[in-house]
Protein backbone atom coordinates (compact mmCIF):
# COMPACT_ATOMS: atom_id res chain seq x y z
CA UNK A 1 0.00 0.00 0.00
CA UNK A 2 1.40 3.42 -0.92
CA UNK A 3 2.14 5.88 1.88
CA UNK A 4 -0.38 8.33 0.43
CA UNK A 5 -3.15 5.74 0.34
CA UNK A 6 -2.25 4.60 3.86
CA UNK A 7 -2.49 8.21 5.04
CA UNK A 8 -5.93 8.62 3.44
CA UNK A 9 -7.10 5.38 5.05
CA UNK A 10 -5.94 6.61 8.44
CA UNK A 11 -7.84 9.88 8.03
CA UNK A 12 -11.01 8.08 6.96
CA UNK A 13 -10.77 5.49 9.74
CA UNK A 14 -10.40 8.28 12.30
CA UNK A 15 -13.51 10.01 10.99
CA UNK A 16 -11.53 12.97 9.59
CA UNK A 17 -12.61 12.19 6.03
CA UNK A 18 -15.96 10.96 4.78
CA UNK A 19 -16.27 7.56 3.14
CA UNK A 20 -17.29 9.29 -0.10
CA UNK A 21 -14.19 11.51 -0.07
CA UNK A 22 -11.89 8.57 0.70
CA UNK A 23 -13.30 6.48 -2.16
CA UNK A 24 -12.95 9.42 -4.53
CA UNK A 25 -9.36 10.21 -3.60
CA UNK A 26 -8.43 6.52 -3.58
CA UNK A 27 -9.88 6.30 -7.08
CA UNK A 28 -7.52 9.05 -8.19
CA UNK A 29 -4.70 6.77 -7.06
CA UNK A 30 -6.02 3.93 -9.21
CA UNK A 31 -8.01 2.03 -6.58
CA UNK A 32 -11.45 0.81 -7.64
CA UNK A 33 -14.57 1.82 -5.70
CA UNK A 34 -15.18 -1.77 -4.56
CA UNK A 35 -11.62 -2.24 -3.30
CA UNK A 36 -11.59 1.15 -1.56
CA UNK A 37 -14.87 0.33 0.20
CA UNK A 38 -13.51 -3.01 1.37
CA UNK A 39 -10.32 -1.40 2.64
CA UNK A 40 -12.27 1.09 4.71
CA UNK A 41 -14.63 -1.56 6.09
CA UNK A 42 -11.66 -3.71 7.10
CA UNK A 43 -9.89 -0.77 8.70
CA UNK A 44 -12.95 -0.19 10.89
CA UNK A 45 -12.17 -3.47 12.69
CA UNK A 46 -8.96 -2.03 14.12
CA UNK A 47 -10.22 1.45 15.02
CA UNK A 48 -9.54 2.88 18.45
CA UNK A 49 -12.98 3.33 20.05
CA UNK A 50 -14.34 6.87 20.07
CA UNK A 51 -16.46 7.79 23.07
CA UNK A 52 -19.67 9.82 23.09
CA UNK A 53 -22.53 10.65 20.78
CA UNK A 54 -25.89 9.09 19.93
CA UNK A 55 -25.85 5.84 17.95
CA UNK A 56 -29.11 4.92 16.20
CA UNK A 57 -30.31 1.72 14.55
CA UNK A 58 -33.42 1.39 12.40
CA UNK A 59 -34.84 -2.11 12.36
CA UNK A 60 -37.54 -4.24 10.86
CA UNK A 61 -39.11 -6.82 13.16
CA UNK A 62 -40.86 -4.83 15.88
CA UNK A 63 -44.49 -4.60 16.97
CA UNK A 64 -46.62 -2.61 19.40
CA UNK A 65 -47.16 -5.84 21.33
CA UNK A 66 -43.44 -6.25 22.14
CA UNK A 67 -42.37 -6.50 25.76
CA UNK A 68 -39.08 -6.18 27.62
CA UNK A 69 -39.53 -9.67 29.07
CA UNK A 70 -36.56 -11.63 27.62
CA UNK A 71 -38.53 -14.87 27.77
CA UNK A 72 -40.94 -13.62 25.11
CA UNK A 73 -38.50 -12.10 22.59
CA UNK A 74 -39.51 -13.55 19.23
CA UNK A 75 -38.40 -11.06 16.57
CA UNK A 76 -35.44 -8.88 15.66
CA UNK A 77 -36.29 -5.67 17.53
CA UNK A 78 -36.95 -7.18 20.99
CA UNK A 79 -33.91 -9.41 20.50
CA UNK A 80 -31.78 -6.33 19.83
CA UNK A 81 -33.32 -4.29 22.65
CA UNK A 82 -32.81 -7.01 25.22
CA UNK A 83 -29.26 -7.70 24.02
CA UNK A 84 -28.48 -4.01 24.62
CA UNK A 85 -29.69 -3.80 28.25
CA UNK A 86 -29.09 -7.39 29.34
CA UNK A 87 -26.32 -9.95 29.58
CA UNK A 88 -26.15 -13.72 29.68
CA UNK A 89 -23.76 -15.99 31.54
CA UNK A 90 -21.68 -16.56 28.43
CA UNK A 91 -21.57 -15.64 24.76
CA UNK A 92 -20.40 -17.33 21.57
CA UNK A 93 -17.35 -15.77 19.95
CA UNK A 94 -16.91 -15.21 16.21
CA UNK A 95 -14.79 -18.34 15.87
CA UNK A 96 -17.46 -20.44 17.58
CA UNK A 97 -15.69 -20.70 20.92
CA UNK A 98 -17.26 -19.89 24.26
CA UNK A 99 -16.90 -16.31 25.50
CA UNK A 100 -17.25 -15.44 29.18
CA UNK A 101 -19.64 -12.67 30.22
CA UNK A 102 -21.13 -12.49 33.72
CA UNK A 103 -19.67 -15.96 34.34
CA UNK A 104 -15.87 -15.71 34.60
CA UNK A 105 -15.19 -19.45 34.79
CA UNK A 106 -16.98 -22.54 33.45
CA UNK A 107 -16.16 -26.14 34.35
CA UNK A 108 -17.81 -29.56 34.46
CA UNK A 109 -17.49 -33.07 35.82
CA UNK A 110 -16.16 -35.90 33.66
CA UNK A 111 -19.46 -36.98 32.07
CA UNK A 112 -20.85 -33.45 31.55
CA UNK A 113 -23.82 -34.09 33.85
CA UNK A 114 -22.84 -31.26 36.17
CA UNK A 115 -21.70 -27.77 35.16
CA UNK A 116 -20.28 -25.03 37.37
CA UNK A 117 -20.40 -21.31 36.55
CA UNK A 118 -18.40 -18.89 38.69
CA UNK A 119 -20.17 -15.52 38.72
CA UNK A 120 -18.00 -12.49 38.10
CA UNK A 121 -17.60 -10.21 41.13
CA UNK A 122 -18.83 -6.63 41.01
CA UNK A 123 -21.34 -6.93 38.16
CA UNK A 124 -23.80 -4.12 38.86
CA UNK A 125 -27.39 -3.88 37.67
CA UNK A 126 -28.84 -0.62 36.40
CA UNK A 127 -30.67 -0.17 39.72
CA UNK A 128 -27.38 -0.26 41.66
CA UNK A 129 -27.78 -3.79 43.05
CA UNK A 130 -24.98 -6.34 42.62
CA UNK A 131 -25.58 -9.53 40.67
CA UNK A 132 -25.54 -12.73 42.74
CA UNK A 133 -25.44 -16.43 42.03
CA UNK A 134 -28.98 -16.55 43.49
CA UNK A 135 -30.14 -14.17 40.74
CA UNK A 136 -28.76 -16.57 38.13
CA UNK A 137 -30.56 -19.56 39.61
CA UNK A 138 -33.81 -17.60 39.96
CA UNK A 139 -33.53 -16.51 36.31
CA UNK A 140 -33.06 -20.04 35.03
CA UNK A 141 -35.87 -21.38 37.21
CA UNK A 142 -38.29 -18.75 35.88
CA UNK A 143 -37.69 -19.99 32.35
CA UNK A 144 -38.69 -23.54 33.37
CA UNK A 145 -42.14 -22.31 34.41
CA UNK A 146 -44.83 -22.96 31.79
CA UNK A 147 -46.42 -19.64 32.72
CA UNK A 148 -43.29 -17.78 31.55
CA UNK A 149 -43.87 -19.03 27.98
CA UNK A 150 -40.12 -18.82 27.50
CA UNK A 151 -38.38 -19.45 24.22
CA UNK A 152 -35.62 -21.11 26.26
CA UNK A 153 -37.88 -23.56 28.03
CA UNK A 154 -36.67 -26.50 25.95
CA UNK A 155 -33.12 -25.74 27.10
CA UNK A 156 -33.59 -25.30 30.84
CA UNK A 157 -36.04 -28.15 31.37
CA UNK A 158 -33.17 -30.60 31.01
CA UNK A 159 -31.66 -29.21 34.22
CA UNK A 160 -32.78 -31.27 37.21
CA UNK A 161 -31.14 -29.23 39.95
CA UNK A 162 -29.89 -25.64 40.25
CA UNK A 163 -27.84 -24.55 43.24
CA UNK A 164 -26.19 -21.28 44.29
CA UNK A 165 -23.32 -21.36 46.80
CA UNK A 166 -21.34 -18.17 47.26
CA UNK A 167 -20.35 -17.02 43.78
CA UNK A 168 -20.81 -20.48 42.23
CA UNK A 169 -23.84 -21.75 40.30
CA UNK A 170 -24.03 -25.53 39.89
CA UNK A 171 -26.38 -27.06 37.33
CA UNK A 172 -27.10 -30.79 37.40
CA UNK A 173 -28.53 -32.43 34.29
CA UNK A 174 -30.70 -35.49 33.76
CA UNK A 175 -28.14 -36.63 31.19
CA UNK A 176 -24.72 -35.41 30.09
CA UNK A 177 -24.65 -32.44 27.71
CA UNK A 178 -21.32 -31.26 26.35
CA UNK A 179 -23.04 -28.22 24.79
CA UNK A 180 -24.71 -26.86 27.91
CA UNK A 181 -22.45 -23.76 28.23
CA UNK A 182 -23.32 -22.78 24.65
CA UNK A 183 -27.01 -23.15 25.47
CA UNK A 184 -26.58 -20.64 28.29
CA UNK A 185 -25.75 -18.03 25.62
CA UNK A 186 -29.38 -18.14 24.46
CA UNK A 187 -30.65 -14.56 24.23
CA UNK A 188 -33.72 -15.32 26.34
CA UNK A 189 -31.59 -16.20 29.36
CA UNK A 190 -30.66 -12.64 30.35
CA UNK A 191 -29.83 -12.48 34.06
CA UNK A 192 -32.27 -10.26 35.97
CA UNK A 193 -32.45 -9.14 39.63
CA UNK A 194 -34.34 -11.82 41.53
CA UNK A 195 -34.60 -13.70 38.26
CA UNK A 196 -37.18 -11.22 36.98
CA UNK A 197 -39.86 -13.13 38.87
CA UNK A 198 -41.56 -10.05 40.32
CA UNK A 199 -41.28 -7.87 37.20
CA UNK A 200 -39.84 -9.57 34.12
CA UNK A 201 -40.62 -6.52 31.95
CA UNK A 202 -38.58 -4.05 34.04
CA UNK A 203 -35.72 -3.92 31.53
CA UNK A 204 -33.24 -3.85 34.42
CA UNK A 205 -30.10 -5.81 33.70
CA UNK A 206 -26.32 -5.50 33.74
CA UNK A 207 -25.73 -4.52 30.11
CA UNK A 208 -23.71 -1.57 28.83
CA UNK A 209 -26.88 0.51 28.41
CA UNK A 210 -29.98 1.04 30.52
CA UNK A 211 -33.47 1.70 29.19
CA UNK A 212 -34.75 5.26 29.67
CA UNK A 213 -37.74 5.22 27.27
CA UNK A 214 -39.59 2.32 25.75
CA UNK A 215 -42.44 2.69 23.27
CA UNK A 216 -43.08 -0.77 21.82
CA UNK A 217 -43.17 -0.85 18.05
CA UNK A 218 -41.78 2.69 17.81
CA UNK A 219 -38.62 3.50 19.77
CA UNK A 220 -36.45 2.43 22.69
CA UNK A 221 -33.89 4.88 24.06
CA UNK A 222 -30.93 4.02 26.27
CA UNK A 223 -28.21 5.83 28.15
CA UNK A 224 -24.81 4.49 29.11
CA UNK A 225 -24.57 2.39 32.26
CA UNK A 226 -21.65 4.19 33.85
CA UNK A 227 -20.78 1.34 36.22
CA UNK A 228 -20.72 -1.35 33.58
CA UNK A 229 -17.99 -3.88 34.35
CA UNK A 230 -16.65 -4.25 30.78
CA UNK A 231 -14.75 -1.21 29.47
CA UNK A 232 -14.67 -2.67 25.95
CA UNK A 233 -18.41 -2.06 25.53
CA UNK A 234 -20.68 0.96 25.72
CA UNK A 235 -18.83 3.63 23.71
CA UNK A 236 -21.69 5.98 22.80
CA UNK A 237 -23.33 8.11 25.48
CA UNK A 238 -26.77 7.20 24.18
CA UNK A 239 -28.24 4.68 21.78
CA UNK A 240 -31.66 4.34 20.19
CA UNK A 241 -33.37 1.46 18.45
CA UNK A 242 -36.15 2.56 16.11
CA UNK A 243 -38.76 0.20 14.71
CA UNK A 244 -38.98 0.97 10.99
CA UNK A 245 -40.72 -2.02 9.45
CA UNK A 246 -41.13 -0.42 6.03
CA UNK A 247 -38.14 -1.31 3.83
CA UNK A 248 -38.09 1.91 1.74
CA UNK A 249 -38.43 4.07 4.87
CA UNK A 250 -35.59 2.24 6.62
CA UNK A 251 -33.39 2.53 3.54
CA UNK A 252 -34.15 6.25 3.16
CA UNK A 253 -33.29 6.79 6.82
CA UNK A 254 -29.78 5.35 6.51
CA UNK A 255 -29.19 7.20 3.26
CA UNK A 256 -30.14 10.48 4.95
CA UNK A 257 -27.98 9.75 8.00
CA UNK A 258 -31.01 9.61 10.32
CA UNK A 259 -29.89 6.16 11.44
CA UNK A 260 -26.40 4.66 11.50
CA UNK A 261 -27.26 0.95 11.26
CA UNK A 262 -30.07 -1.02 9.63
CA UNK A 263 -31.00 -4.66 9.44
CA UNK A 264 -32.61 -6.63 6.62
CA UNK A 265 -31.53 -4.79 3.51
CA UNK A 266 -33.77 -5.86 0.67
CA UNK A 267 -31.53 -7.83 -1.71
CA UNK A 268 -33.16 -6.00 -4.61
CA UNK A 269 -31.58 -2.70 -3.57
CA UNK A 270 -28.12 -3.92 -2.57
CA UNK A 271 -26.60 -2.73 -5.84
CA UNK A 272 -28.28 0.66 -5.44
CA UNK A 273 -26.84 1.16 -1.96
CA UNK A 274 -23.41 0.02 -3.11
CA UNK A 275 -23.30 3.21 -5.15
CA UNK A 276 -23.53 5.28 -1.97
CA UNK A 277 -19.99 5.55 -0.63
CA UNK A 278 -21.25 6.73 2.77
CA UNK A 279 -22.87 3.32 3.37
CA UNK A 280 -21.16 -0.05 3.76
CA UNK A 281 -23.11 -3.21 2.97
CA UNK A 282 -22.28 -5.79 5.61
CA UNK A 283 -22.96 -9.44 4.82
CA UNK A 284 -22.42 -12.63 6.80
CA UNK A 285 -23.56 -16.17 6.07
CA UNK A 286 -24.93 -18.04 9.05
CA UNK A 287 -27.66 -20.32 10.41
CA UNK A 288 -30.63 -17.96 9.92
CA UNK A 289 -33.45 -19.39 7.83
CA UNK A 290 -36.77 -18.31 6.29
CA UNK A 291 -39.56 -20.84 6.74
CA UNK A 292 -43.19 -21.80 6.30
CA UNK A 293 -44.48 -23.76 9.28
CA UNK A 294 -47.32 -26.28 9.39
CA UNK A 295 -48.68 -27.32 12.78
CA UNK A 296 -48.69 -31.10 12.77
CA UNK A 297 -51.64 -31.26 15.20
CA UNK A 298 -54.00 -29.09 13.14
CA UNK A 299 -56.04 -30.27 10.15
CA UNK A 300 -55.24 -30.64 7.33
CA UNK A 301 -51.57 -30.56 8.34
CA UNK A 302 -51.95 -33.55 10.65
CA UNK A 303 -51.70 -35.60 7.44
CA UNK A 304 -48.05 -36.26 6.54
CA UNK A 305 -48.87 -36.93 2.91
CA UNK A 306 -50.27 -33.41 2.64
CA UNK A 307 -47.20 -32.02 4.39
CA UNK A 308 -44.98 -33.87 1.91
CA UNK A 309 -47.06 -32.56 -0.99
CA UNK A 310 -46.42 -29.00 0.13
CA UNK A 311 -42.71 -29.62 0.75
CA UNK A 312 -42.28 -31.03 -2.76
CA UNK A 313 -44.15 -28.10 -4.31
CA UNK A 314 -41.63 -25.43 -3.23
CA UNK A 315 -39.21 -24.18 -5.87
CA UNK A 316 -36.28 -23.44 -3.57
CA UNK A 317 -33.84 -22.33 -6.25
CA UNK A 318 -36.36 -19.83 -7.61
CA UNK A 319 -36.90 -18.38 -4.13
CA UNK A 320 -33.17 -18.17 -3.47
CA UNK A 321 -32.64 -16.20 -6.66
CA UNK A 322 -35.74 -13.99 -6.60
CA UNK A 323 -36.11 -13.35 -2.86
CA UNK A 324 -32.50 -13.39 -1.64
CA UNK A 325 -30.77 -12.39 -4.85
CA UNK A 326 -28.56 -15.43 -4.37
CA UNK A 327 -27.36 -14.15 -0.97
CA UNK A 328 -28.02 -17.35 0.92
CA UNK A 329 -28.41 -21.07 0.28
CA UNK A 330 -31.20 -23.56 -0.32
CA UNK A 331 -32.89 -25.18 2.65
CA UNK A 332 -33.81 -28.85 2.96
CA UNK A 333 -36.70 -28.90 5.45
CA UNK A 334 -34.58 -29.20 8.57
CA UNK A 335 -33.11 -26.18 10.40
CA UNK A 336 -29.41 -27.02 10.06
CA UNK A 337 -26.92 -25.98 7.39
CA UNK A 338 -23.16 -25.87 6.87
CA UNK A 339 -22.83 -23.18 9.57
CA UNK A 340 -23.01 -26.04 12.10
CA UNK A 341 -19.86 -28.14 12.60
CA UNK A 342 -21.66 -31.52 12.54
CA UNK A 343 -23.84 -30.79 9.52
CA UNK A 344 -24.36 -33.83 7.26
CA UNK A 345 -23.97 -32.66 3.67
CA UNK A 346 -24.74 -36.15 2.33
CA UNK A 347 -28.49 -35.74 2.91
CA UNK A 348 -29.94 -35.32 -0.57
CA UNK A 349 -31.17 -31.85 -1.48
CA UNK A 350 -34.94 -31.66 -1.89
CA UNK A 351 -35.91 -30.29 -5.32
CA UNK A 352 -39.15 -28.92 -6.75
CA UNK A 353 -41.11 -31.83 -8.22
CA UNK A 354 -44.64 -30.97 -9.30
CA UNK A 355 -45.48 -34.55 -10.28
CA UNK A 356 -44.36 -36.01 -6.94
CA UNK A 357 -46.17 -33.21 -5.10
CA UNK A 358 -49.35 -34.01 -7.02
CA UNK A 359 -49.02 -37.71 -6.13
CA UNK A 360 -48.64 -36.93 -2.41
CA UNK A 361 -51.58 -34.53 -2.59
CA UNK A 362 -53.79 -37.17 -4.17
CA UNK A 363 -52.66 -39.74 -1.61
CA UNK A 364 -53.53 -37.35 1.24
CA UNK A 365 -57.22 -37.43 0.32
CA UNK A 366 -57.56 -33.68 0.82
CA UNK A 367 -61.00 -32.37 -0.13
CA UNK A 368 -59.74 -29.66 -2.48
CA UNK A 369 -60.67 -26.71 -0.28
CA UNK A 370 -58.24 -23.75 -0.13
CA UNK A 371 -55.14 -24.28 1.98
CA UNK A 372 -54.42 -20.95 3.65
CA UNK A 373 -50.88 -19.72 4.19
CA UNK A 374 -50.87 -16.68 6.50
CA UNK A 375 -48.03 -14.22 5.97
CA UNK A 376 -47.01 -10.68 6.92
CA UNK A 377 -44.38 -8.49 5.24
CA UNK A 378 -42.28 -8.56 8.42
CA UNK A 379 -42.26 -12.34 8.75
CA UNK A 380 -38.99 -12.17 6.82
CA UNK A 381 -37.68 -9.92 4.03
CA UNK A 382 -39.62 -10.77 0.90
CA UNK A 383 -42.05 -13.00 2.80
CA UNK A 384 -45.11 -11.95 0.80
CA UNK A 385 -43.33 -12.41 -2.54
CA UNK A 386 -41.96 -15.78 -1.39
CA UNK A 387 -45.45 -16.90 -0.40
CA UNK A 388 -46.74 -15.86 -3.80
CA UNK A 389 -44.01 -17.87 -5.53
CA UNK A 390 -44.94 -20.82 -3.31
CA UNK A 391 -48.60 -20.41 -4.23
CA UNK A 392 -47.78 -20.42 -7.95
CA UNK A 393 -45.56 -23.53 -7.81
CA UNK A 394 -48.07 -25.38 -5.60
CA UNK A 395 -51.00 -24.44 -7.83
CA UNK A 396 -49.01 -25.77 -10.80
CA UNK A 397 -48.96 -29.13 -8.98
CA UNK A 398 -52.72 -29.00 -8.46
CA UNK A 399 -52.51 -27.98 -4.79
CA UNK A 400 -55.03 -25.22 -3.88
CA UNK A 401 -52.65 -23.06 -1.84
CA UNK A 402 -53.85 -19.51 -1.11
CA UNK A 403 -51.97 -16.66 0.56
CA UNK A 404 -53.67 -14.61 3.27
CA UNK A 405 -51.95 -11.31 4.04
CA UNK A 406 -51.75 -10.34 7.72
CA UNK A 407 -50.60 -7.02 9.29
CA UNK A 408 -47.11 -6.85 10.76
CA UNK A 409 -48.38 -5.44 14.03
CA UNK A 410 -49.25 -8.30 16.35
CA UNK A 411 -48.14 -10.99 13.90
CA UNK A 412 -45.80 -12.70 16.36
CA UNK A 413 -48.47 -12.74 19.07
CA UNK A 414 -51.59 -13.51 17.05
CA UNK A 415 -50.42 -15.64 14.11
CA UNK A 416 -47.01 -17.24 14.69
CA UNK A 417 -47.14 -20.38 16.87
CA UNK A 418 -50.94 -20.22 16.69
CA UNK A 419 -52.08 -20.33 13.05
CA UNK A 420 -52.04 -23.74 11.34
CA UNK A 421 -49.83 -22.54 8.47
CA UNK A 422 -47.79 -19.35 8.39
CA UNK A 423 -44.50 -17.73 7.41
CA UNK A 424 -41.74 -17.27 9.97
CA UNK A 425 -37.98 -17.08 10.39
CA UNK A 426 -35.37 -18.38 12.77
CA UNK A 427 -32.02 -16.77 13.46
CA UNK A 428 -30.42 -20.14 14.13
CA UNK A 429 -28.43 -21.11 17.21
CA UNK A 430 -24.73 -21.76 17.95
CA UNK A 431 -25.12 -25.55 18.19
CA UNK A 432 -27.54 -28.11 16.77
CA UNK A 433 -28.84 -29.21 20.14
CA UNK A 434 -29.94 -25.66 20.97
CA UNK A 435 -31.82 -25.26 17.69
CA UNK A 436 -33.57 -28.59 18.11
CA UNK A 437 -34.21 -28.07 21.84
CA UNK A 438 -35.78 -24.68 21.24
CA UNK A 439 -38.11 -25.58 18.38
CA UNK A 440 -38.49 -29.34 17.87
CA UNK A 441 -38.30 -31.05 21.26
CA UNK A 442 -41.83 -32.26 22.04
CA UNK A 443 -42.03 -30.22 25.26
CA UNK A 444 -40.49 -26.98 23.90
CA UNK A 445 -42.62 -23.88 24.37
CA UNK A 446 -41.58 -22.62 20.93
CA UNK A 447 -42.25 -25.86 19.07
CA UNK A 448 -44.08 -23.84 16.43
CA UNK A 449 -44.77 -26.85 14.18
CA UNK A 450 -46.24 -28.87 17.08
CA UNK A 451 -43.87 -31.66 16.02
CA UNK A 452 -43.88 -34.50 18.54
CA UNK A 453 -41.84 -37.63 17.96
CA UNK A 454 -40.71 -39.76 20.90
CA UNK A 455 -37.84 -41.36 19.02
CA UNK A 456 -36.59 -37.94 17.83
CA UNK A 457 -36.59 -36.78 21.47
CA UNK A 458 -34.71 -39.89 22.57
CA UNK A 459 -32.01 -39.47 19.94
CA UNK A 460 -31.61 -35.77 20.75
CA UNK A 461 -31.18 -36.42 24.46
CA UNK A 462 -28.72 -39.25 23.78
CA UNK A 463 -26.72 -37.04 21.40
CA UNK A 464 -26.20 -34.45 24.12
CA UNK A 465 -24.05 -36.80 26.16
CA UNK A 466 -22.31 -38.56 23.27
CA UNK A 467 -18.61 -37.64 23.35
CA UNK A 468 -17.71 -39.61 20.19
CA UNK A 469 -18.09 -36.89 17.57
CA UNK A 470 -18.60 -39.30 14.65
CA UNK A 471 -21.44 -41.05 16.49
CA UNK A 472 -22.90 -37.72 17.50
CA UNK A 473 -22.86 -36.49 13.90
CA UNK A 474 -24.68 -39.65 12.85
CA UNK A 475 -27.34 -39.05 15.50
CA UNK A 476 -27.88 -35.49 14.30
CA UNK A 477 -28.17 -36.82 10.75
CA UNK A 478 -30.88 -39.24 11.86
CA UNK A 479 -32.75 -36.40 13.57
CA UNK A 480 -32.50 -34.24 10.44
CA UNK A 481 -33.93 -37.03 8.30
CA UNK A 482 -36.83 -37.66 10.69
CA UNK A 483 -37.72 -33.99 10.76
CA UNK A 484 -37.26 -33.56 7.01
CA UNK A 485 -39.59 -36.44 6.15
CA UNK A 486 -42.22 -36.25 8.91
CA UNK A 487 -42.07 -32.76 10.42
CA UNK A 488 -44.07 -29.62 9.76
CA UNK A 489 -41.15 -27.43 8.70
CA UNK A 490 -40.81 -26.15 5.15
CA UNK A 491 -37.40 -24.51 4.94
CA UNK A 492 -36.81 -23.12 1.45
CA UNK A 493 -33.71 -21.05 2.18
CA UNK A 494 -31.03 -19.95 4.61
CA UNK A 495 -30.41 -16.22 4.51
CA UNK A 496 -27.21 -14.27 4.71
CA UNK A 497 -27.37 -11.32 7.10
CA UNK A 498 -27.39 -8.31 4.76
CA UNK A 499 -27.19 -5.09 6.72
CA UNK A 500 -26.21 -1.45 6.36
CA UNK A 501 -23.64 0.59 8.25
CA UNK A 502 -22.87 4.27 7.88
CA UNK A 503 -19.19 4.95 7.20
CA UNK A 504 -18.82 6.85 10.47
CA UNK A 505 -19.61 3.73 12.48
CA UNK A 506 -16.51 2.00 13.84
CA UNK A 507 -16.07 -1.31 15.60
CA UNK A 508 -18.23 -3.35 13.24
CA UNK A 509 -17.31 -7.03 13.14
CA UNK A 510 -19.50 -9.31 10.97
CA UNK A 511 -21.05 -12.04 13.10
CA UNK A 512 -22.79 -14.97 11.38
CA UNK A 513 -24.63 -15.92 14.59
CA UNK A 514 -27.29 -13.22 14.32
CA UNK A 515 -28.48 -9.87 13.07
CA UNK A 516 -26.45 -6.70 13.76
CA UNK A 517 -23.40 -8.44 15.22
CA UNK A 518 -25.63 -10.98 16.97
CA UNK A 519 -27.37 -8.18 18.85
CA UNK A 520 -24.13 -6.58 20.09
CA UNK A 521 -23.76 -3.72 17.58
CA UNK A 522 -25.15 -1.03 19.89
CA UNK A 523 -22.82 -2.08 22.70
CA UNK A 524 -19.68 -2.65 20.64
CA UNK A 525 -19.80 0.00 17.88
CA UNK A 526 -19.01 3.70 18.10
CA UNK A 527 -19.24 6.89 16.05
CA UNK A 528 -16.08 8.25 14.49
CA UNK A 529 -17.73 11.54 13.61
Amino acid sequence: MSSELNHLLGLASAGKMSRREFVGRAGALGVSTAVAGTMLSTAAFADTPVKGGLLRAGMQGGESTNTLDPALAASDVPFMINSTWGETLVDVELNGTLGLRVAEEVSSNADATQWMFKIRKGVEYHNGATMTAEDVVATLKRHTDDKAQSGAQGIVKGITDMKAEGDMVTLTLAAGNADLPFLMADYHLIIQPGGGVDNPTSGIGSGAYKVVEHEPGVRTAFEKHTNHWDASRGHADQVEILTINDNPARTAAIQAGQIHLMNRIDPKIVDLLKGNTDIAIERAAGPGHYVFIMRCNAAPFDNNDLRMALKMSVNRQEMLEKILGGMGSRGNDFPINAAYPMFDDSISQREYDAATAADFYKKSGHDGSPILLQVAPGAFPGAVEAAQLFQASANAAGIPLQVKLEPDDGYWDNVWNIAPFCASYWGGRPVQDQMYSTAYLSTAEWNDTAFKDAHFDEVMIAARGELDQAKRKGMYSEMATILRDTGGLICPMFNDWVEGRRSEVGGWIPNPAGTLMNGKAMSMCWLNA
